[in-house]
């Protein structure tokens, strides 16, 4: 551990004793007075706390950075405050909700160091979420600024438990691509318990205060001009501090702190507080406080995407398999294929621009995969230096429009140090150029991307789907984890976990590979409980004749991207049920991450006296079909088997 990091532990403990003679310099309270972010300053040291419903939800908590120009965690002296009211509505195409009206409170405190350079910090509150970011001013002529660490602190009390991430080591995991954002959750461990890896925490972090309700930590926000930030290890007292990039990320590329002109903004610190986990799964404070950084060009298309290898594996990267699933996606109304790994090689160019043609006479488009590799992994997949470069970039982007391909995956980026932030912008910026949404897989999580740039769909982030073809265990615990992640990593962005197997075995002739223990239904499911606006999906060719008529039905309905999201039901571990609403239908997925038989009885206002679909189980892991008339008072009874579902969605 470096002496920094070091030193801004020692100042964020010291506050936690000092907090109880420290003048309250201001306040501001969300637009309905339940939650409220109080600041303090105690010998030139800032701490900030947060209430929710008259309860203190996170303790004295530090505030500051560490730079080059020089220290705005110690001796600041208060200069002004100023609050102001926000009251916006914009639209999304590629997010949980398209339609958001974000109505919160704004207060600006700014104070002066020891040199009478300023720090402001501005903290955006609205009914369940906080927001805030740093910005530094020098008074002394200063062109361009360091911020060396953060003194940022989130303090919790003492007896939350939670459900998070461990940070990866640098250059571990196959091929030395890690870290990529998918570790296993811990699951309501004490904040005393080390991490997995002894190196923290990514973000988000979900923390349950007790019975008294629970906390999501994020930020968003993150460009070209930041690094993406971890959470350290906890303590016995409950406090995690903002951490940098580790230096071995990338190979080692890169600084592992930010550098920017001044004056210079950092990203957004989020914290989500609810009584329960509506608010948490329902928030969209990770799009309300980022601003598009471009305008779209094109009008991108959101949709579903069949994809060969993740059940068929690298042998599928060949012509006829392709044209199996282009007549797959063609047959299903799906709008995308995705062609995985070594394209260039196994079918190489020209054919892909055949398939693109023959694609295109179905009504589907291609999403072609790429490595971000140019010298930070050991990754052998291609194509590959190329999306590194910017004039290859560009070069092979131009192709790709002339041929007709609409989208691109790209894989391995390993780090976050801000010289791998600025590789994820600059694709992206280039993208928008020639017509190309953008998936990012073995990548970091997505921070407000989907609002700041309009071409960016979904990032993996996750330990997905890819894993329950590898490895058994994995399979075993998919029902558990989809109990997780609507709470955790999919409720701050779009999360390419890639849903929906309905092959027994997870292979191509079914005689091998892992056995699926959850149910068709659970599966169904997934396709709502999962959000990402290109949602590509573990179907196979088979399930054509194979599946019953109403499986086949709900996938050439079900959406990928959604006007509205509901909580309607859940606890991690044990069950959830979603609601998505596409226009006038309501679709809701139920799954149950338990392996015995569970009876729900769920409140679904929306649906009160309409008549129903249900896909529910038949007990022998297939689905059947019911039609019924929800009662007046929205109130449903479902029955979920073992590792069960049910999909229920509105004539």
């Amino acid at each position: 551990m470096s002496k920094r990091v070091i030193t801004t532990f020692l100042i964020c403990s010291a506050l936690i004793s000092a907090a109880a003679q420290a003048e309250q310099i201001t306040t501001i309270s969300g637009t309905d007075n339940k939650l409220t972010v109080n600041l303090h300053l105690n010998n030139g040291n800032l701490t900030y706390e947060i209430f929710y419903d008259n309860e203190l939800v996170l303790e004295p908590s530090a505030l500051g950075l560490s730079t080059s120009i020089g220290d705005f965690a110690k001796d600041l002296s208060f200069t002004s405050a100023s609050t102001k009211k926000i009251n916006e509505r914009y639209q999304l195409k590629n997010a949980k909700a398209s339609d958001i009206h974000y109505q919160a409170n704004q207060l600006t405190a700014a104070f002066s160091n020891s040199k009478q350079d300023t720090l402001t910090i501005e903290f955006q509150v609205s009914d369940h979420d906080v927001a805030y970011r740093y910005r530094i001013d020098s008074n002394q002529g200063a062109s361009r600024v360091k911020v060396l660490s953060e003194a940022t602190c989130f303090n919790l009390p003492d007896t939350a438990t939670s459900i998070i991430t461990p940070q990866a080591l640098p250059e571990t995991g196959w091929m030395q691509t890690k870290p990529s954002y998918e570790e296993p959750y811990t699951y309501l461990e004490s904040m005393q318990t080390p991490s997995l890896n002894g190196v923290g925490y990514t973000f988000p972090a979900l923390f349950k205060n007790s019975n008294k309700g629970w906390l999501l930590i994020s930020e968003t926000g993150v460009d070209s001009n930041y690094v993406g930030s971890r959470l350290s290890e906890g303590n016995k007292q409950g406090l995690y501090r903002v951490e940098f990039p580790q230096p071995g990320e990338n190979s080692g590329i890169g600084d592992t702190y930010p550098s920017m002109a001044l004056p210079a903004t950092t990203p957004w610190r989020t914290i989500t507080v609810g009584k329960d986990l509506a608010p948490i799964v329902e928030s969209t404070v990770a799009y309300d406080v980022v601003k598009s950084l471009y305008d779209a060009k094109y009008d991108y298309k959101m949709g579903r995407a069949t994809w060969s290898w993740i059940v068929w594996q690298d042998d599928s990267i060949n012509y006829a398999d392709q044209l199996a699933y282009i007549d797959l996606a063609s047959a299903l109304n799906f709008e995308y294929v995705l062609i995985d790994n070594w394209w260039d090689q196994r079918i190489g160019r020209d054919k892909i621009a055949k398939l693109a043609k023959y694609a295109k006479s179905k009504n589907v488009d291609l999403i072609l995969w790429y490595n971000s590799n140019g010298w930070w992994n050991d990754a052998p997949q291609t194509p590959q230096d190329v999306m590194n470069n910017s004039a290859r970039r560009k070069q092979e982007m131009a192709w790709l429009q002339s041929i007709g391909i609409k989208g691109l995956k790209v894989d391995f980026f390993g780090g976050d140090k801000q010289e791998t932030i600025k590789l994820y912008e600059d694709i992206l910026v280039d993208a928008n150029k020639y017509d190309l949404v953008i998936t990012f897989h073995g990548s970091t999580l997505p921070r407000g991307w989907e609002r700041m740039y309009p071409n960016f769909v979904t990032s993996e982030a996750v330990l997905a789907s890819e894993n329950l073809v590898f490895r058994q265990d994995a399979m075993d615990q998919h029902a558990f984890n989809a109990t997780i992640l609507p709470f955790t990593r999919n409720a701050v962005g779009a999360m390419d976990f890639a849903p929906v197997f309905l092959n027994k075995r997870l292979s191509k002739e079914q005689n091998t590979g892992t056995i699926r223990t959850t149910t068709d239904a659970f599966e169904l499911a997934t396709a709502i409980v999962y959000q990402s606006p290109v949602q590509h999906f573990g179907i196979t060719p088979n399930n054509l004749h194979d599946q019953a008529k109403h499986v086949l039905d709900f996938l050439r309905k079900v959406p990928s991207d959604w006007d509205e999201t509901r909580l309607i039901s859940g606890t991690p571990g044990e069950h959830v049920v979603i609601a998505r609403r596409k226009g006038n239908t309501w679709y809701l997925g139920a799954v149950n991450g338990e392996s015995k038989e569970k009876e729900l009885t769920i409140f679904a206002p929306m649906l009160s006296g309409q008549q129903i679909v249900l896909i529910e189980d038949d007990k022998t892991q297939k689905s059947i079909k019911r039609t019924l008339l929800v009662p007046q008072n929205g109130q449903l009874k479902l029955s979920l088997d073992a590792q069960g579902g049910a999909v229920i969605y509105n004539q």
